[in-house]
């Protein structure tokens, strides 16, 4: 990350699972930076996070919620659920975000 290029591209962040900048520590810090970018004072702030059923992705739920937790935010694990499902779970249950963890591009 400190060579100055975006982490994201047009369809989120990209990357080989445990090489950088796809670590479970670049996904915490990402998760304390959603979750102080949507603090707002007197409201508590809830965050989604769904998944799909590769292992890489019950490493970065995990390192996605602790950032989020440690910065004083409620995060909701639903488990796997496809993306419209994140989608319907996010504004149903009034979260200030829904974050997908899909490798859907990689093999199972």
């Amino acid at each position: 990350m400190s060579n100055g290029r975006s982490l994201f591209g047009t369809d989120g962040m990209r990357g080989v699972a445990n090489l950088e900048p796809m670590t479970p520590h670049t996904v915490m810090r990402l998760g304390m930076a959603i979750a102080a970018r949507l603090r707002q004072p007197g409201r508590h702030t809830r965050i989604a996070i769904g998944k799909d059923t590769r292992l890489s992705g019950y490493m970065f739920e995990s390192a996605l919620a602790a950032g989020i937790v440690s910065m004083g935010a409620d995060v909701w694990l639903t488990g796997p659920l496809p993306t419209p499902g994140i989608a319907f779970i996010t504004a149903s249950m009034r979260c200030d975000a829904g974050v997908v963890i899909s490798a859907s591009h990689n093999p199972f």
